[in-house]
């Protein structure tokens, strides 16, 4: 006869017939990656065997399909009773007495004469495919404790095989309901309730990323970031640098983690509850960094161990203070997708902003809004509905295959809401916080995930271009091609474009939108006069220790998630480039920028970094820099210095640098410097002296050659990169640059929009071009057919 019961120690991954997908996972992993380190609790499982056993002695089994057979399979109205009255024929079974007697004996050989609390959590044997999670299709007990009461939870399980979503999810996947088992697994109870949990993806969830470990987390059990009820911590670790043992959280998101939800009183009928996290818990993170990294070793050898991307739970025990995998099953998402198509999006009109959250897919849909509080007798819906709630949960998943986008007040990346979404292709934006409070119920509206990790939503129906790009028929040219980034947001997306690294990385975006302070007011804090601007200031860099660390932090996780993102190749990041208005605008600037009448030519670029006005704030930027190279081992970071007006400045710049730890050629820096000033392209070879290479800035050489402020709308018609003067200085800084054999490229838009002037730089032997995102595809196709020309040319000659 066949087992009732197997444990863990008995259970490998081949397994999934006999006791689904998620029992079998955790028996592999038990036995297969204890020995190295990673923590699984014990446990055993009922088999498939026991199911359909259990079925044939309560003669259910034909019931069960005959009540199949009434499903309406169109409009699905009947759901409901369907899946009411197949659970009830469950439920009214009773267990035999054998099966009775193996479950309470391997309970106590599981728990000794202690009877401790156990995880019963429902595995069927469909479960946990490359194209199907049944993320959330079933029923999970936590903290059961006593045999009647782990009877009573197996047979619930037993019958959360037919709760409504699973039914749905089996009818549109196209699997046959009587051919699915359930299995349940008893596990050792991780007392997360006095600790804290979450989940993780060896692969970013949105971009399909591979070289990245995401994990998020809150306080007490783990249901909270399913239901999507609180803002988890978000932590982002880099594969290779984990490899290679350096520091490699390259981000850190802490979340409001406003509830933390524990078991509830034993004379009750709830199992949980949420009490609100004590505001010191709410500013600490629920894990330290050697947590994170452990966290993340074990991701990695799991993924190793199963030679494909993972969604992990991890749980950690507030008695013990031990961390514990508690579930792995395979990404269902970017494993089926074509990553060499992509589809992109763009917003062509503009529109009010009603509200913002966490962006799920890259989608853009126009849709009517439809305000909805459960998903009870809803029927069917318009094809064009964006649902907008507050939160959602698995008991909605046979609903959301109807809508066109999904809305929510509640609710992190990993949410249920965010993976169920994922999976099913639907744009959603999720924890908005307020969406149901600035959207009107029935209004039209305009739902974007095209514009990085933030998410919008739009007043009315805005006009929106979808095209479709299949990179693998697009030729790279001899030319190299580099981006133009400042948004970290959209870093692991674009890096699937073809590229050949980044050219210019903007730092100023990071300051203004991650980090927001001026570095010269949380170096001279003290000096701050107004109180407003203080309070501020306290309230962002309340969690560290010193003010300036605060900068360092947040500059150095944006740019380490841009060179991440194009690892291993080259990411040249520029060092801040504001102008004194502009530093002026950030939070305490005023107190620390002089008031110039011309900015753009005044006290900007190369001639800060020394000067006391502002030299203990580009320390800070040194020290961010230094981080992502040295601690985090992102060495293929370079750095450039902008506005660089004369040999002499640009000594005293590289001085000023190593002074803080940046010294040009140790640990293989590389220093480039922008040519933006006749100066630069006069003594071109001077300059190619002290630095290692050179990035064309057209924009102000064009304006310092032809004396035209850029920024002036009288003389904006006469500002044109392609004169003569412009090009003629372009030319002798690209021949200077090969004479000395020093790297040039050159950043600008011009290539992209003018096929002439793409010619020309291919035609000098420029070494890279650079361009914005959204001119790349067309500038790759410029040079090309420039490269084509000049090659038919010489063949010719």
């Amino acid at each position: 006869m066949e087992a009732r019961i197997k444990k863990f120690g008995e259970i490998n991954i081949k397994d999934v017939d006999i006791v689904g997908g998620k029992n079998a996972s955790l028996g592999e992993m038990y036995n297969q990656l204890t020995s190295k380190g990673v923590n699984i609790p014990n446990g055993f499982a009922t088999t498939s065997y026991a199911f359909w056993e259990f079925l044939k002695e309560n003669k259910i089994e034909e019931p069960l399909k005959q009540l199949l057979t009434k499903l309406d399979r169109k409009d699905f109205s009947n759901l409901e009773t369907i899946g009411e009255q197949a659970r009830g024929l469950i439920l009214i079974g009773t267990f035999s007495s054998a099966f009775s007697k193996n479950i309470r004996k391997a309970y106590l050989n599981l728990c000794g004469n202690d009877l401790k609390e156990v995880a019963v959590r429902s595995s069927a044997t469909a479960e946990d495919l490359p194209d199907a999670s049944f993320a959330g299709q079933h029923e999970t007990y936590l903290n059961v404790k006593g045999e009647d009461k782990l009877l009573e939870a197996v047979k619930k399980c037993f019958a959360s095989l037919y709760t409504n979503r699973a039914i749905k999810y089996r009818e549109d996947k196209g699997f046959e309901h009587h051919t699915i088992a359930l299995s349940v697994g008893v596990q050792e109870m991780v007392r997360s309730d006095k600790g804290c949990s979450g989940v993780g993806f060896t692969i970013e969830p949105e971009s399909g990323f591979e070289n990245v470990i995401v994990l998020s987390g809150v306080w007490g059990l783990g249901e909270n970031i399913v239901q999507g009820l609180v803002n988890p911590d978000e932590f982002y670790v880099f594969k290779p640098s984990l490899a290679r043992e350096k520091y490699p959280i390259i981000q850190k998101k802490m979340g409001d983690k406003k509830l933390t939800m524990v078991y509830a009183n034993k004379q009750k009928n709830a199992t949980t509850k949420n009490i609100k996290t004590v505001k010191s818990k709410q500013q600490q993170y629920i894990l330290s960094d050697n947590e994170i990294i452990m966290l993340a070793n074990w991701s990695k050898l799991i993924e190793d161990h199963y030679q494909q991307p993972m969604d992990i739970e991890w749980a950690k025990d507030g008695i013990t203070n031990t961390l514990f995998i508690t579930q792995a099953r395979p990404e269902t998402v970017h494993q089926t997708r074509n990553k060499n198509t992509h589809i992109e999006y763009k917003l062509l009109g503009e529109g009010e902003i009603l509200s913002q959250g966490n962006a799920v897919g890259s989608k853009i849909r126009v849709g009517k809004a439809c305000f909805l509080k459960s998903p009870k007798n809803i029927g069917s819906l318009a094809p064009n509905t964006i649902i907008v709630t507050d939160t959602i949960t698995p008991d909605w998943d046979p609903l959301l295959k109807q809508v066109t986008g999904i809305v929510t007040n509640k609710g992190g990346r990993t949410s249920h809401a965010a993976i169920v979404a994922r999976e099913l292709g639907v744009p959603a934006i999720v924890g908005c916080g307020n969406a149901t409070t600035t959207i009107t119920d029935g209004n039209a509206i305009t739902l974007s995930c095209a514009q990085g990790k933030t998410g919008y939503i739009y007043q009315g129906a805005l006009s929106f271009e979808e095209k479709e790009i299949d990179f693998s028929n697009i030729k790279m040219p001899a030319t190299e091609v580099k981006m133009i980034l400042a948004d970290p947001e959209s870093a692991f997306p674009l890096s699937f474009y073809p590229n050949n690294g980044v050219g210019l990385l903007r730092m100023e975006f990071i300051i203004t939108h991650h980090v927001k302070v001026h570095p010269m007011a949380l170096v001279k804090f003290d000096q701050i006069k107004g109180y407003s601007v203080k309070k501020e200031i306290e309230k962002l860099t309340k969690n560290y220790a010193n003010k300036h660390d605060y900068f360092v932090d947040k500059l150095s996780q944006g740019i380490a998630t841009i060179a991440a993102a194009f690892y291993p190749k080259e990411v040249i990041v520029r060092l801040s480039d504001f102008k004194t208005n502009e530093y002026a605008n950030l939070i305490g600037g005023k107190d620390f920028e002089p008031t110039e009448e011309n900015p753009m030519l005044g006290f900007r670029g190369a001639s800060r970094y020394y000067n006391d006005l502002y030299k203990a704030g580009f320390a800070l930027e040194c020290e961010a820099i230094k981080k992502v190279r040295e601690q985090m081992g992102l060495n293929n970071l370079k750095v450039m210095v902008p506005f660089c007006r004369t040999v002499a400045e640009g000594k005293k710049v590289l001085v000023t640098m190593a002074e803080n730890g940046l010294k040009r050629g140790e640990h293989a820096l590389e220093v480039y410097t922008m040519v933006e000033i006749p100066s630069n392209v006069i003594l071109a070879e001077k300059f190619a002296e002290i630095f290692d290479g050179f990035s064309i800035g057209s924009n102000d050489l064009t304006q310092l050659t032809l004396g035209i402020d850029r920024d002036s709308e009288l003389m904006g018609q006469l500002f044109d990169e392609n004169d003569e003067a412009a090009k003629q200085m372009i030319k002798m800084a690209i021949q200077s640059a090969k004479k000395t054999h020093t790297k040039i490229g050159l950043c600008g838009q011009a290539p992209s929009d003018f096929p002439e002037f793409a010619a020309f730089l291919v035609k000098e032997g420029i070494n890279s071009i650079s361009f914005n995102p959204d001119a790349l595809l067309k500038g790759i196709e410029n040079i090309n057919t420039a490269e084509r020309i000049i090659n038919k040319v010489e063949t010719i000659q």
